[in-house]
Parts: structure tokens; sequence; C-alpha cells
């Protein structure tokens, strides 16, 4: 098999995917000290899933990454656990929020997911062409 390939207790594999998600009403949120932290709380939040995030960039007004995720876990469920965690991380350190984060809504829901298979380089080098536009946001 590919050296590529992680290992599970009974399984071997290469997943990755795909992802784009919004901040609420398309805003542009993800500018200056957001902009420079989250790249880290996406990597820490990740790490925490069992996750790998290959490549990211973060754009003014979205998010763009290619993440391996093992196959014992959803995608919209770990794409549901950055987001969230990720909100909660901006409230706290950005809006002087400490607890209570009932109705506060950073992301939109939803994200689009492409699984990327053989095509890893062609999804890397997409990312990358989006920082043509923007160097600021890599992560």
């Amino acid at each position: 098999m590919n050296e590529a390939y992680q290992s599970l207790s009974h399984s071997r594999w290469d997943c990755k995917d795909h992802v784009v998600f919004v901040p609420k009403r398309r805003r542009k949120a993800l500018s200056g000290n957001i902009r420079q932290k989250l790249g880290a709380v996406f990597h820490e939040l990740a790490r925490q899933k069992e996750c790998r995030i290959v490549q990211g960039h973060l754009l003014s007004d979205h998010v763009h990454m290619c993440i391996e995720i093992p196959p014992k876990y959803a995608v919209a469920s770990v794409v549901g656990f950055l987001k969230g965690k990720s909100a909660i991380a901006i409230a706290r350190e950005f809006a002087g929020k400490e607890r209570n984060f009932t109705r506060e809504h950073f992301w939109a829901r939803g994200c689009a997911v492409s699984t990327v298979g053989f095509n890893l380089e062609q999804v890397k080098a997409y990312i990358r062409a989006q920082e043509a536009d923007d160097e600021q946001g890599r992560f």
C-alpha cells in the first residue's frame, strides 16, 4: 500500500476533503487580528479530532481548507466542531466574552465539501491560487 495511508485498528485510510465555509451573511469578518489567530485555532481544533489540515487559506469572506479526516468521524461533525469551537475562540478573544455564548453566530450554517481522492495536488494548487490575491490568510 501507499505510504500516504494511515492506520486505525482495523483499517488503512487516506481521506482528504476540500472544505469551504463562510461567516454569517458572507460579511468580510476575517481580517486583522482574527485572521492572524484563526489559522492556529483551526490547526489545534483539528488535532483534537485526530485530523490534519493539509492546506488552508483564509480570505476576508470565506475559508478554504484541505483536511484529512479519519473515517471514524463524519465530515459534517468535524466541520461543525471546527466552526463551533472557533466561533467560541473568536468571541472569547475578540468580543470579550468568557461565557454565555447563546445567540452568538459567527459562521453561516452549512459548508461546501468535496472529496479530494487522487486529485490532491490539483486541490492544493487551487487553494494556493486563492493566495495570489491575498497573501496574509495562509494557515
